[in-house]
């Protein structure tokens, strides 16, 4: 299992656009790869699971992937957070 934690920086915090940027990396991946929140867990394969989280600026979110390309995806995902300003 990898995971990474974030602080959202994003004034809109993890909104549409963004999300779905995530979602369709994270769709790339045969890892089962989790988005982390206030509590909740959703699938990051999922546009409406993220969305539902209503993740805003100043949140700490985790992402934790787990399978044979759970490096690779963390990796990748991370590059996203910080490419598109929205947490370090």
């Amino acid at each position: 299992m990898a995971e990474k934690t974030f602080k959202v920086t994003s004034e809109s915090g993890i909104h549409a656009r963004p999300a779905t940027v995530l979602v369709q990396a994270a769709s790339k991946y045969n890892s089962d790869i989790q988005l982390e929140y206030n509590g909740k867990s959703v699938n990051l394969k999922s546009i409406m699971g993220v969305m539902s989280l209503g993740i805003g600026q100043g949140a700490e979110v985790k992402i934790v992937a787990e399978g044979s390309d759970e490096t690779e995806a963390i990796a990748t995902l991370t590059e996203i957070m910080a490419n598109e300003g929205l947490g370090e």
